[in-house]
């Protein structure tokens, strides 16, 4: 770090995304990124008429897609707020309601400490029950801010909506965040509760079930106090933090629903059948509600198994934490890239590796 930096920013542990090697070409299983293309109206839409208005700001309102997003979940406009990725909508929740501290499980997504950090909040870390799943006690009348993911990652388990409701109906006082990256993919909705409770705000993402990971839309949904608040802290950082590119596919991908409810059927048909596989071959895999399978073999180690598929150009994500460093987090792809992956797991374990 430079001498000019803030000492306290300097000590902060940044995110480590997954990675994006250049070396060679590799099936990709390490990002949870969606596997088949964007809706062709999103194609359609991004021709030269869209290219041209590069010359011209975003609508720092994005009001066109608020109301598309209002009318598929069923809210008011003025209850939506769009982000650039999730991310940044988690980051401005964390700053706005996290000042009593935040609490959020130990094994979870991992910018949640990164954002507490970054805004010298204290932090709550609850562990996971063995079987890793979250016990909703744990998030019951506990005076902090709550950020639970569901379905969790990297695990995929899910709670319920009554679970959901409970820890939120239990904290008046406090927000409560559930962030649903990945509810499309078997999870419940916890969104129609935002009408009967002030203090819920779920986040979503158009990075996994709506494959625009690389175009940054993210988006909450919440009480319109809530949004106002996110407005605020948006409108004196980041105006025009959506870009115009990205607007229009998302505005696309919001009307190209059927589309994507048939991807994604077929992204839980591939999970569902590469999950037996693998419970096969002797893996012990979570019941993920996610786009990735959490799995762990006896006989090889989670970092090992990582490398050896590396190795035969598959990636797969590993985890260097003490309670998960025998799984690895593999990104549900095509039906030909998960038979690459059983075919190449399978020579692995026969091969002792």
């Amino acid at each position: 770090m430079s001498r000019w930096m803030d000492a306290r920013l300097g000590q902060l542990e940044e995110y480590v995304p997954g990675e994006q090697p250049q070396d060679m070409q590799y099936i990709k299983l390490n990002t949870n990124e969606f596997p088949y293309p964007p809706a062709p109206a999103v194609s359609e839409r991004l021709g030269r008429g869209e290219i041209e208005g590069l010359r011209l700001y975003s609508d720092p309102t994005c009001r066109v897609l608020r109301e598309k997003l209002a009318v598929r979940y069923k809210v008011a406009p003025d209850e939506v707020f769009v982000g650039n990725g999730s991310d940044e909508v988690l980051n401005f929740a964390f700053w706005a309601y996290g000042a009593d501290g935040v609490r959020f499980a130990d094994i979870t997504y991992g910018f949640y400490p990164v954002f507490a950090a970054l805004h010298d909040l204290p932090i709550t870390v609850k562990p996971l029950r063995q079987d890793f799943s979250i016990d909703p006690a744990d998030y019951l009348s506990c005076d902090q801010m709550v950020v639970i993911a569901n379905p969790n990652a990297p695990t995929g388990l899910t709670l319920s909506l009554d679970e959901i409701e409970a820890v939120v109906r239990s904290n008046p006082e406090h927000i409560v965040v559930i962030d649903e990256a990945y509810v499309d993919f078997g999870a419940q909705s916890a969104i129609p509760l935002t009408r009967r409770y002030p203090n819920l705000l779920v986040v979503s993402t158009f990075s996994k079930s709506r494959a625009l990971a690389g175009a940054r839309i993210g988006f909450g949904i919440g009480d319109r106090e809530l949004i106002r608040d996110l407005n605020r802290i948006k409108n004196t950082t980041n105006p025009y933090n959506i870009n115009r590119l990205s607007m229009a596919a998302a505005e696309e991908a919001v009307e190209s629903r059927a589309y994507y409810e048939d991807c994604i059927e077929k992204v839980i048909e591939a999970r569902e059948k590469s999950k037996t596989a693998l419970r096969e071959m002797g893996f012990s895999v979570t019941d993920s509600r996610a786009n990735f399978l959490f799995a762990r073999h006896p006989g090889i180690g989670g970092k090992a198994l990582y490398e050896a598929l590396k190795e035969r150009g598959i990636l797969v994500r590993h985890f260097e934490k003490e309670r998960i460093r025998d799984f690895v987090r593999i990104t549900v792809g095509t039906p030909e890239q998960m038979q690459a992956l059983l075919t190449a797991c399978q020579g692995i374990i026969n091969n002792g590796e």
